[in-house]
This record gives C-alpha cells, sequence and structure tokens, in this order.
C-alpha cells in the first residue's frame, strides 16, 4: 500500500499491518475519527503524511481508567498533538443553562461523556506525566480560543492560558496545516528552542521576562482577574491584532513568566487551499467503528467547503478569532474536482447538503485595494456599514454554482451555512447587478424549503452590541423574499434565528422583538440562549459589564434563571 493512500492507523494492530517500527507523531482527539476535510484532526494528519511523516490517532481516549490507551502506541519519534475536538469541551458537554448534555454528535451513536471536561488540558498533562521528555503540542477550538487570559463561563472565573493550565510545550492556533508543518519539520530537525519559538501562529509559555522589544505587551493575568477593566484592555488589544493582516508578537504575563503568542501566517492562497483538499481523504469515518451512526458526520457527508474566514465581525462569534477575517477562497477546479468524487460516495443520491463555509457568501470576497487592507485595522468589513473597498461582488459564486450543477450526477446543492443578507441588500435595495440574480438563485435553487438567515434580534441596543446591522435590513429582505417566492410559486419559508440573553438585552428587548411586525407569519422557534464562550467581545461583555472598544457600561443578565425567561417569553409571545 502507497504512502499516501493508507487509513491513518489509531491502534497498534493498524500500525502493524502498515509495517511500521516507529510512529512520527500521535495526535490525540476528543472526537471520534472521520477521515474528512471538516475534521481537523484528519486535515493535519493528512496533511504531514503528504510530506512524508507517519501520523496515528487515538481518538477519544479513555481518561478515567488505568490510561491504556495513552500508552497503547507508546511514545512518537516526533511529538504528541493534542485537541479537544471540533468543539471546545465546555460548548460540547454544557447548555447556556450549565445542565449536562444528553448527547454528543462527534461520538459513535451519539453517546455522552466519552471525553473530559477541558479535555486538552486533561489529555495532555497525562500525557506530560507518561512522557516528559516527549514535546506536547495543542491545537484546535479550545486551545486556539483560551490561546490567552479568558472567562470561562463554566466556572465563571478567569482562567490562563491553556498553555499554563496544561503544561503544553507549544500551541497552534488557527488554521494549522503551515505552522504544524514547518514545527514538525524544525523539531525533527533539532533546531534550536529558540529558533523554534519563532515559528508563525505558535504560542509557548517561558520562565522569567520577555525581553522582545517590538512585542506587544498585555496587562498579567492576576491583574486580569483583579481589575476587569484589564482584561477589557487585553482583549481589544488581541481582537484588534487577530484582525490585522501584519501582526505584532503578542505577550502576556502570567505568573513568574510569560505567554508570547505569534503571528500568523499570511492568508492562504489560493494554490495553498487547494493543497489543503487535495489529499487522499476516504471521507468517511474510520473503519473502527463499523458502521455506527455519528451524527456529526451525518451532517456533513455530502457537504463541500469552498473558503474559509469571516470578515462580518459579529460579536459573539469565534470564527475570525479562529479563521481569520480576510477570506481565503479555493479554486473552482479544486471545488468541482471534488463534487465530482462525491457522487461516487456511497449513499450519495445527487443532493449536495451544503456549499458552503462559515458565511456561504462571503467565496471570494476581498478588498479591491489590497494595500488598503493591508493597514486596517477593523474588525468586521460590514459593521458599523459596509467598507466601500469590499468588493460584495455575488458573480463568481453564481458561476461556481452554475458549475457544480453541472456535474454528472448532481441533482442539488443546497447552501446549508449561513448567508450574509447585507453583502447584497442594504436599506435602499440592491448593493449590485449580481444582487438579485443571487438572491433569486439561493432561493430557487439551494433552499431546501426553508431560508434561514440570522437577524440575531430586532432592536438597535442589542444589534450594535452584537455587531449586527439594523433590523430594517431584514425587513427589507423579507419584502424581496416574499417578492420572489410569490413570483415563482415556489413553496419557501423565511426563518430567522435569534440569540436571546445578549449583553444589553433584557426583558423589554425581548418583549418589543416578539411584537416586531415584519415576523409574523413566520416560523419562529429558532432562538438560543446567549452562551459565553472563550475569546469574543460578547463574552467580555458578559463577564465585566463593559464594552472592551469603549469602556461603556453595558447591561448584562447574568442569572440563569432571568435568562431562561428571556428565551421563553419568545415563545410564549413571538408565535403568530
Amino acid at each position: 500500500m502507497e504512502e499516501s493512500t493508507y487509513m491513518i492507523p489509531t491502534s497498534l494492530k493498524e500500525v502493524k499491518a502498515l509495517g511500521w517500527d516507529y510512529i512520527d507523531v500521535i495526535l490525540f482527539s476528543g472526537d471520534a475519527f472521520i477521515d474528512h476535510p471538516s475534521f481537523g484532526t484528519a486535515v493535519i494528519a493528512r496533511w504531514l503524511q503528504k510530506f512524508g511523516y507517519r501520523v496515528a490517532v487515538v481518538p477519544q481516549p479513555n481518561w478515567r481508567d488505568d490510561l491504556r490507551d495513552f500508552r497503547k502506541l507508546g511514545a512518537p519519534r516526533l511529538y504528541f498533538g493534542v485537541n479537544a475536538g471540533a468543539m471546545d469541551s465546555m460548548v460540547n458537554h454544557y447548555t447556556a443553562a450549565k445542565r449536562l448534555r444528553s448527547d454528543d454528535a462527534y461520538t459513535p451513536e451519539g453517546r455522552a461523556g466519552q471525553r473530559p471536561d477541558y479535555a486538552v488540558t486533561v489529555y495532555t498533562r497525562i500525557l506530560k506525566k507518561m512522557w516528559p521528555d516527549v514535546p506536547v503540542v495543542v491545537g484546535g477550538i479550545e486551545a486556539s480560543l483560551r490561546r490567552f487570559t479568558h472567562y470561562d463561563y463554566w466556572q465563571d472565573c478567569l482562567k490562563p492560558s491553556v498553555l499554563v493550565d496544561s503544561g503544553a510545550d507549544y500551541l497552534c492556533y488557527g488554521m494549522g496545516e503551515r505552522p504544524m508543518l514547518e514545527l514538525t519539520r524544525a523539531i525533527e530537525a533539532g533546531r534550536n528552542v529558540s529558533d523554534i519559538r519563532k515559528i508563525n501562529q505558535i504560542g509557548f509559555r517561558m520562565d522569567g521576562r520577555c525581553k522582545l522589544k517590538d512585542a506587544v505587551y498585555l496587562n498579567s493575568f492576576e491583574r486580569c482577574c483583579k481589575d476587569k477593566v484589564a482584561f477589557a484592555e487585553n482583549f481589544h488589544v488581541i481582537e484588534t491584532c487577530a484582525n490585522m493582516l501584519h501582526a505584532p508578537v503578542l505577550v502576556e504575563p502570567c505568573g513568574d513568566g510569560y505567554v508570547q503568542i505569534n503571528p500568523p501566517y499570511p492568508p492562504a492562497t489560493e494554490t495553498e487551499m487547494d493543497s489543503f483538499w487535495d489529499l487522499p481523504f476516504t471521507k468517511l469515518p474510520h473503519p473502527r467503528y463499523k458502521g455506527k451512526h455519528i451524527p456529526a458526520f451525518e451532517m456533513i457527508k455530502f457537504s463541500i467547503n469552498t473558503h474559509r474566514g469571516c470578515f462580518g465581525g459579529c460579536n459573539f462569534c469565534t470564527i475570525a478569532a479562529h479563521q481569520g477575517k480576510f477570506i481565503q477562497s479555493r479554486s473552482e477546479k479544486s471545488i468541482i474536482d471534488e463534487v465530482g468524487k462525491m457522487t461516487s460516495l456511497p449513499g450519495f443520491a445527487g443532493n449536495i447538503s451544503d456549499v458552503g463555509a462559515p458565511t456561504a457568501n462571503m467565496y471570494g470576497m476581498k478588498g479591491r485595494d489590497q494595500s488598503l487592507c493591508s493597514v486596517c485595522k477593523r474588525k468586521s468589513c460590514l459593521f458599523p456599514s459596509p467598507c466601500k473597498n469590499m468588493d460584495r461582488s455575488h458573480e463568481r459564486l453564481l458561476k461556481l454554482y452554475d458549475k457544480i450543477a453541472a456535474v454528472k450526477g448532481v441533482r442539488h446543492s443546497y447552501i446549508g451555512s449561513g448567508i450574509r443578507y447585507d453583502l447584497f441588500l442594504d436599506e435602499k435595495g440592491y448593493v449590485d447587478e449580481t444582487s438579485y440574480p443571487y438572491l433569486r438563485e439561493l432561493i430557487l435553487n439551494h433552499t431546501s424549503g426553508r431560508l434561514k438567515v440570522a437577524p440575531e434580534h430586532t432592536e438597535d441596543e442589542v444589534l450594535k452590541l452584537m455587531a449586527k446591522p439594523s433590523f430594517k435590513l431584514f425587513e427589507r429582505l423579507r419584502l424581496e423574499f416574499d417578492a420572489i417566492v410569490r413570483s415563482s410559486n415556489k413553496n419557501c419559508e423565511l426563518v430567522p434565528y435569534f440569540i436571546s440573553g445578549h449583553p444589553g438585552c433584557g426583558m423589554k428587548q425581548m418583549q418589543a422583538l416578539s411584537r416586531r411586525p415584519a415576523l409574523q407569519g413566520l416560523y419562529m422557534d429558532q432562538v438560543q440562549d446567549f452562551t459565553p464562550t472563550p475569546m469574543t467581545t460578547s463574552s467580555v461583555m458578559f463577564y465585566t459589564g463593559l464594552d472592551p472598544k469603549n469602556m461603556k457600561k453595558v447591561f448584562v443578565e447574568r442569572d440563569v434563571e432571568r435568562k431562561k425567561e428571556q428565551k421563553s417569553f419568545f415563545f410564549k409571545r413571538g408565535r403568530r
């Protein structure tokens, strides 16, 4: 069997079947192992495999027994990699009311309890105790969004960087193909530790004081714990730097040392993006699961990811903090090649469930003048008003849809990801000549009965704190939506999503939301109670009661029962 096509091994038996006498990298993950580009563990495993490294995966190791899962493959030649899975383990485990969830979409048969709370920290501590001389590199959503001092909703306190809590040697944040390859090569080559610590998009903890002259120094973890203003100041700097094309090194003192986070790699080029998908994924769960139902896989198995990043800048969202603000798109050829291969997958009946990304209709979008983007510090290219330099044309996306429709074996391609209607609408109407054709194409050919959009709220005082556009834009969208549906005789509904309990939102605002005339006749049970997650502006507001941009006070409903009442009020009075 060629090295480039083998199934990633997950057991000693599978390693021996490959004839290996060593493993370069062993990845531990809180998810079941699904060999699909939607799952970060598979992406990193296949990417490193492409460059000749032998990679094994230990999915959902048992941390409560004699720890045999952590011993079974021995020590790797280079390092252990650790992630919690596709979600932060605490978001995966608990509801906004802090109640334990009864299922886990990333586990066979949806069984709950197959990963620990704070999985990155638990796994890493076990590995460092068992193999103290082997480096541990943490990554994925949980590590990425906990790379600095952060508010933890479930313990209701500030926690230091996961590097401090876990004892990991390195942290890779964001989308990890390029930094992980460089780090792997550096460890293999035995490069000097001080040299390794210059790699972009990684972090680490050091004893003593940092002496870098060009770094930006944040308030210490200890000061943040004593002073909420200091924590809000830190976050404003972190967020600003995360949205810059050329960011500085960030240093955060903690205890008798400091955490250093290096700037990210530049946005991936189209060629680089294509190379991340041009890997021998089987697109299936590992054979070890013997056909068991894994809910998360069922949701995405016939989906296509077109790009990364989001410049929407919603305050409650973690996408830009992890994937970046700048859109990184695949080529049409790469996408069409993947569609063609999908038609031969088991069970494919001609329907692509999603042609999307964090925001489906940002594909191919960027600033007209890139020199302006290179010095921009805006968090959002859309809020408080759309950037005049942003090219919002949907022409390239419309052509992509046509090419997908022409692939033999494809009957329908749906858009299951979110869309931003402020990319094609403003309060006066359509933005450009591609706007109406896009909305019509979306409704008539890519919507399976319901077009889901996310105004999130109706009241301006809440929407401003969410960094979302005025509800007037949704009212305009409904007019255009209804007109297209009427003229086509298509049976389609508009389904708005809302958030209750967000900073700035009280019962008065929820009452006003439920009485909006523009919502009459719509399917109205899509409301989510706000959950503060690490590294978002909204979470900082929730903890501090301050808007980190201007330090103005913000009303926050922290009582779990009153938050529950906000959500229930919507259901009692919001149905029409």
